[in-house]
């Protein structure tokens, strides 16, 4: 990964020049965390991880960077000696890539001198929020799907290059199964798909002709485009044709796409046309502007698709195309004493929890079916039974007593200082790791359409010292 050290925002530096000239012995802890889950669901699939890990790593400034901020007049000379002199020295925890996660929970939490940790807000909230997002999207997506496979397609509807080929590896992590994009199928070894596009129909001087010359071509990849004049009149007879051409000829014809109409009715239409002319095995794809909505209805209304190319609103998570996550301050540390920090507004909402936490998931003893999260201080051990309060503040009957349990931790090292702390999966093995999870969390919760809430806790004693942090900060008014 290029290096990313300038991609912030200018009240960063201006923050951390001012750590250097005032507090400069002191280091910090922040948190990522969402408060609010994407198309009103119930959890995001966390993403990005490997690349904030790698951002992190060749994290640096070139005389360049720093002859620029000199030009700013606005950062004094030590600091930005600093700069040119930087050597990662944090340490960071998270939650694996591919773990559903639930709002509130310290999905990354980095620790290290305050100068340090402060220039990664950005960096860090851009990577994860983005890749989390359309993970999550893709979760939705292929949920709908069910076992049809869904194929990522978004790359020039993308805001960008980066959110195409990156947005394509967090497609893979939330259930696609290959994507068009060549640089992302290149990059993270994902199998690469795609037919044709109307054009090369178009080019010839029909579209039978265009059919006959992509078989002479690729006659082991007879993917045919039916939509360009007419699906029933003109594209699939004229498929049926080609394929059974391709047949005597040995091959294998692979399917028909229908881009554009009324997919139901034409599918439905299409799949009879090409069982009657004995191309059974013949695979129909869908695409143009599907969401999981649309593929739900689809199937639903019996549609004999086969497989989905989904792009715009996939690769922008159009119906919802924001992860709010936030980078914040849980702690300081000075002359080896922990002071635990709070970010306290007029909303309780969007009170922080304080300190060095640990998150766990809580699985009914001796099974892999998790009913609840608990969110605890880094120092704490779950006894059993334990009395919990449930995290969201606005949350009424809070608290709860849990008799029986397994906890099992969820945040791991990652880092400590440039030096890797875990492992890298592929992005399949982090797809299969992520299913895998999912099995794990009641399907209620999992639902596109008012899905249950998860159980998000936090320990009496995390309560406790969040509640009297917010005394004193009303007592400092």
């Amino acid at each position: 990964m290029n290096n990313l050290s300038m991609l912030t925002d200018l009240y960063e530096f201006s923050m951390a020049n001012g750590y250097r000239q005032t507090i400069n012995d002191e280091q910090g802890v922040f948190d990522i965390f969402f408060r609010k889950v994407p198309d009103n669901g119930s959890f995001v699939i966390t993403a990005g991880l490997e690349q904030a890990i790698n951002s992190l790593q060749n994290f640096h400034f070139d005389q360049s960077d720093v002859d620029y901020l000199r030009s700013l007049n606005l950062f004094q000379d030590n600091f930005l000696n600093d700069l040119l002199d930087f050597k990662f020295d944090c340490q960071v925890s998270a939650i694996p890539e591919g773990t559903p996660v639930f709002p509130r929970e310290p999905l990354l939490t980095i620790r290290g001198p305050l100068l340090q940790t402060q220039l990664f807000e950005t960096l860090l909230l851009n990577i994860l929020n983005h890749q989390s997002l359309i993970a999550t999207k893709a979760r939705r997506i292929t949920y709908s799907a069910g076992d049809r496979p869904v194929m990522e397609f978004g790359a020039r509807r993308a805001q960008g290059p980066d959110s195409a080929t990156y947005g394509a590896r967090a497609a893979v992590i939330g259930g696609c199964t290959s994507t068009s994009n060549v640089l992302a199928a290149e990059k993270f070894g994902i199998p690469s798909a795609g037919t044709m596009a109307h054009a090369w129909v178009e080019s010839f001087p029909d579209e039978l002709t265009s059919f006959e010359k992509w078989a002479q071509v690729y006659p082991d990849n007879a993917a045919l485009l039916v939509d360009t004049y007419d699906v029933l009149k003109s594209g699939v007879p004229n498929a049926i044709k080609v394929f059974k051409e391709l047949k005597a000829a040995g091959h294998q014809p692979v399917g028909i796409r229908i881009d554009s109409g009324d997919i139901s009715q034409l599918s439905k239409a299409a799949r009879k046309m090409l069982d009657d002319a004995g191309l059974p095995e013949v695979k129909i794809t869908a695409s143009n502007a599907l969401d999981e909505h649309v593929v739900a209805s689809l199937l639903h209304e019996g549609a004999p698709l086969d497989n989905f190319g989904i792009g715009e609103k996939l690769i922008t998570s159009a119906s919802s195309p924001v992860l709010s996550g936030v980078y914040k301050l849980a702690a300081v540390i000075k002359d080896g004493q922990t002071i635990p920090k709070i970010k306290v507004s007029a909303s309780r909402e969007k009170l922080t929890l304080p300190g060095l936490k640990q998150v766990y998931r809580l699985y009914y003893p001796g099974t892999q079916n998790a009913f609840a999260d608990v969110i605890a201080l880094a120092d704490e051990s779950l006894d059993q039974p334990i009395t919990v309060v449930k995290a969201n503040p606005l949350a009424t009957q809070r608290e709860q007593r849990i008799e029986k349990f397994d906890a099992v931790p969820l945040q791991v090292q990652a880092l400590d200082g440039p030096k890797l702390q875990t492992t890298l999966p592929g992005v399949f093995d982090i797809q299969k790791y992520s299913q895998q999870m999912l099995t794990q969390i009641p399907a209620a919760t999992k639902r596109l359409i008012n899905p249950d809430e998860f159980p998000v806790y936090v320990t009496t004693k995390l309560a406790a010292l969040q509640e009297s942090l917010v005394e004193d900060a009303a007592e400092n008014e």
